[in-house]
């Protein structure tokens, strides 16, 4: 498996913000978004049991499967793997790829991120954490009947383009569309705004 990082910080997004985890970020990814944040094109080739000693480092109950696309690499024995060594797993992808049956039983929690233009086509989401664009309301429209297994976990998250005018703009109306369609909460980039990984 390639793998770009492994390392132990506080999830910074979504449900599970400030819970400390150990986020294995794959390498490659099926899409090429321009607003994407993260360097994840080179990494390192690991097997499982290195990714596995390297996870238990650290003291986390939570391990974060990211990427990428973190879909284009996990198996099932991996996944047993983590299990076995008594971490809770989650997995956050953009949700364009289905999961093979032997691999979904194994993630407790499943975070889709679907990118604009994309719907989910997977089949168990946990968590819906959409990033907000006002120059894309419609696409955040036609993902209002995604159905989630918990329905208070639908998430805006104000998409970072590196301008701070942008920025500024895009959350004052992500803030103003929750407002007004509050089916939807503010993720923010917590460790963005920490200054942490």
């Amino acid at each position: 498996m390639k793998v770009n990082e492994i390392f132990y910080s506080l999830q910074g997004e979504g449900r599970y913000t400030g819970t400390p985890a150990v986020f294995v970020r794959f390498s490659g990814c099926n899409l090429a978004c321009d607003f994407c944040d993260t360097t994840h094109q080179s990494g390192t080739e690991m097997s499982e049991d290195e990714i596995i000693e390297n996870i238990c480092r650290f003291p986390a109950g939570h391990v974060v499967l990211t990427g990428g696309e973190p879909t284009l690499q996990i198996t099932a024995s991996l996944l047993k793997a983590i299990r076995r060594a008594g971490k809770i797993i989650h997995m956050e992808t953009n949700g364009t790829r289905r999961l093979h049956d032997d691999i979904q039983p194994h993630i407790d929690w499943i975070t889709v991120s679907p990118k604009f233009g994309k719907k989910p086509a997977l089949q168990r989401i946990d968590e819906l954490k959409v990033l907000f664009d006002m120059n894309h309301i419609e696409y955040i429209e036609s993902l209002e009947d995604t159905t989630i297994t918990d329905g208070d976990c639908y998430y805006l998250q104000p998409c970072d383009r590196g301008d701070d005018t942008y920025n500024k703009a895009n959350l004052a109306q992500c803030i103003e569309y929750i407002k007004c369609h509050p089916k939807w909460k503010l993720s923010l980039q917590t460790h963005k705004l920490l200054g942490i990984r």
